[in-house]
């Protein structure tokens, strides 16, 4: 059995979901980034695991389900602060431990469960992202060297660090291509996939 992280921004306006404005204004924007870290939550929480962790930036507000615990991110750039949260798990819990991002609304735990049940045969699991990069990361034994360094938010980000995992000589599971929530047009698309979920009744809510 393996530990899940989400590593997330608390959805402050200004601050979260910036290349959705425009044509979102911020309020709106973060009201976004709040569903789809809604909807993560639920599908972590539906999901067997050892341990569900939330790596936070900023402080936990109402949207925080019972379960979870809670431990601040640390580093500046986004591979010191992947790396820290995986070091920070495993310190916690000398187990497995699959991290995603709050970008995903539309995961299922049919996909977390994949990742978990990977663990238990392979070395790391790798889902990658359209944009280039990955919205999941699952690693038997976390080790800062398979992140740190990485180019991050890079359109080669996936493959670059798919290479380091290979590498380094592990076995990886690849789960399916997702689309992270970045841009307007990849809200629309991922609330098309998951039209029952907080994420797209929140976007219809804004006239979309």
């Amino acid at each position: 059995m393996a530990q899940i992280i989400i590593i997330a921004k608390e959805p402050v306006a200004g601050r979260v979901k910036t290349r959705l404005t425009p044509p979102y204004n911020p309020d709106q924007a973060a009201a976004l980034a709040e569903a789809a870290l809604r909807d993560s939550l639920l599908t972590v929480s539906a999901t067997p695991a050892s341990q569900r962790i939330l790596a936070l930036d900023g402080l936990p507000g109402s949207w925080l389900l019972p379960g979870f615990v809670v431990i601040p991110q640390r580093g500046t750039g986004l591979d010191e602060r992947l790396a820290a949260a995986f070091s920070d798990a495993y310190r916690l819990r000398p187990e497995a431990v699959v991290l995603i991002g709050m970008d995903t609304p539309q995961v299922t735990p049919a996909l977390l469960g994949e990742a978990v049940e990977g663990l238990e045969r392979h070395d790391a699991v790798f889902g990658p992202a359209a944009d280039g990069g990955f919205w999941l990361l699952g690693l038997r034994e976390p080790d800062p060297s398979l992140l740190l360094g990485v180019p991050m938010s890079h359109p080669e980000t996936g493959k670059l660090q798919l290479d380091r995992l290979d590498r380094a000589g592990l076995t990886v599971h690849l789960l399916p291509e997702l689309t992270d929530v970045d841009t307007a047009a990849d809200a629309v698309a991922v609330a098309e996939q998951v039209p029952s979920s907080r994420f797209a009744a929140t976007l219809r809510g804004l006239g979309r």
